[in-house]
């Protein structure tokens, strides 16, 4: 299965010394060529679309309350461990001087 890969692989490189000069460049249009009216149009600011500005500030403040929120619960569920633990040892303890 390999060697057939490889060969496929190896029969494409043979062709592509083969290309024009113009069909590479047109492979490469994004990067060489500058944009034509539609892309132009198309990448231009819409004053429609000015009120959904701020959406990635509240998009950045709503992950903050939440990593927020997760730290708060992360503690508090470290903070409940943490108790039942030393309540089970003074407990333990109270159960051996009691004996």
């Amino acid at each position: 299965m390999a060697f057939l890969l490889n060969k496929t692989v190896l029969s494409k490189l043979r062709l592509n010394p083969q290309k024009t000069d113009e069909t590479l460049m047109q492979s490469r249009r994004g990067i060489h060529i500058e944009p034509g009216a539609r892309e132009k149009a198309l990448l231009a600011a819409d004053p429609s679309l000015k009120r959904f500005k701020s959406h990635k500030q509240s998009v950045r403040n709503l992950k903050r309350v939440g990593d927020v929120l997760t730290i708060v619960v992360v503690a508090g569920c470290c903070y409940e461990i943490y108790v039942r633990a030393v309540m089970r040892e003074e407990a333990r303890k109270n159960a051996e001087g009691s004996a």
